[in-house]
């Protein structure tokens, strides 16, 4: 999944879509330890999909901070 289409999702569809990537890296170290793996780039590829979800809802929080930050200040300002 790539980074433009992780920002397109709501934060409720990012949380489903983080819960199904961890079930699946889960899954895929489960097959990797029983020697069912074929694809080992699958396992690098779902931790970036995993982390690039953290880095778009760290963003979104940082955004919404700032947001309550500078309509406090404005609100002290006036």
């Amino acid at each position: 999944m790539r980074i433009s289409d992780v920002r397109e999702l709501n934060d409720a569809e990012l949380g489903k879509e983080l819960g199904d990537q961890e079930r699946a890296l889960m899954n895929l170290r489960f097959r990797k330890a029983t020697m069912q793996l074929t694809n080992t780039n699958e396992l690098g590829s779902t931790r970036k999909t995993i982390a690039r979800i953290h880095t778009v809802l760290r963003e979104r929080s940082i955004i919404a901070n700032m947001k309550t930050l500078n309509t406090a200040i404005s609100a002290e300002g006036e």
